[in-house]
């Protein structure tokens, strides 16, 4: 039986839903992130809107109860009812939030009927969580000063309250010699987010082959995430070719099984495949290719985030998981963050990691 059958089947009232907003302001940039509060037999389910423009996030709220999602017999039913659905009021800035948005619904969807069936989602499943093993993500070029330079401050700070903290972090361009020296001798790094494949974001780095080559050499036990595989970078990444793995292109299993090479790890974050039979038919697939899974986030802001762990802990807990508490994105460090391994917390029923 494929995974998601375990869900489809499951009974699902639905009522009707509302919309919460739980933006972050990090110095001058906003992260928006809506709730999505989804109603009914006198349950509540929960999910979390993680599209990034800001603009979509305000058209989504503004809209409010724009569609009439009540109604439906089985999860299955209702998930493939969003599905064909537009969710959003105008065209979204870039055409992949349509699975983020779609995955906030279904995974609330998942929520609800988890505990109108009072049942957790490892229950549904029929497999147990174990201890999440994660790392941290963290940049060390500020997002709001022009001008800024990388610097191993972000990682110092961690690793002076977490000092087992393992890394996954983003090179930047200005990345020379005696950088990636103080790094490699600071701490553990696991991913190496090349970030090959952005364009016009934040977080854009410019291609750069003799970068690659340097962090390759460097770390030579982390993974290689998104090059941009151009004639000069396929040449120096060769050597590493079995360690390179990609995110940002991946939003579906067919996308996975369309590589030039079979993997030996991917990126999963669950919102980008969009759809709960998308994200299972992708472990499914995974585990009986022997294809390492590590889970990664969206910035999420509220509930998402420990559902992203949630799976995580079911599926793949001991990979290098970059769903690390979001605390360790905080610029001040908070005292007293679990550590990893963290101990699996799901609630009595549903799809939540617990408070």
């Amino acid at each position: 039986m494929a995974t998601f059958d375990l869900l489809a089947r499951l009974p699902i009232e639905v009522e009707g839903y509302e919309l919460e907003d739980r933006d972050r302001t990090y110095g001058s940039f906003t992260r928006a992130s809506t709730i999505v509060h989804l109603r009914g037999g006198g349950h509540e389910g929960l999910g979390e809107d993680v599209v990034y423009d800001v603009l979509d996030q305000i058209a989504h709220r503004d809209a409010g109860q724009a569609h009439d999602l009540s109604g439906h017999a089985t999860l299955g039913d209702f998930c493939e009812f969003v599905g064909e659905l537009d969710l959003f009021p105008g065209e979204p800035v870039r055409e992949e939030s349509r699975l983020y948005r779609r995955w906030a619904y279904e995974s609330a969807a998942l929520d609800l009927a988890l505990r109108q069936n009072d049942l957790p989602l490892h229950g549904a499943l029929e497999r147990e969580p174990r201890p999440l093993t994660f790392v941290c993500s963290t940049r060390l070029r500020a997002f709001d000063e022009e001008g800024a330079k990388s610097d191993t401050e972000p990682i110092r700070k961690r690793l002076a309250k977490y000092p087992t903290l393992h890394f996954k972090l983003d090179p930047e361009n200005d990345w020379d010699a005696d950088l990636i020296a103080e790094i490699k001798e600071l701490a553990p790094v696991d991913v190496l987010d090349l970030k090959g494949l952005y364009r016009g974001t934040p977080v854009d780095v410019e291609t750069d082959p003799e970068l690659y080559r340097a962090v390759a050499e460097a770390f030579p036990d982390a993974w290689l995430e998104d090059p941009d595989l151009t004639e000069e970078a396929r040449e120096v990444l060769e050597p590493h070719a079995d360690r390179i793995t990609w995110d940002a292109p991946l939003h579906s299993l067919a996308d996975i099984t369309a590589l030039e090479r079979k993997p030996r790890a991917i990126n999963s974050k669950p919102s980008r495949f969009g759809s709960l039979e998308e994200l299972m038919s992708i472990y499914d697939h995974c585990e009986r290719e022997g294809i390492t899974i590590y889970g990664g986030g969206q910035g999420e802001l509220g509930v998402g985030r420990g559902q992203i762990q949630y799976l995580a802990a079911l599926f793949h807990p001991d990979s290098s998981n970059d769903v690390a508490p979001s605390g360790y994105n905080d610029p001040a460090v908070p005292d007293g963050l679990p550590q990893s391994p963290m101990d699996p917390q799901p609630s009595a029923t549903g799809f939540r990691w617990a408070e």
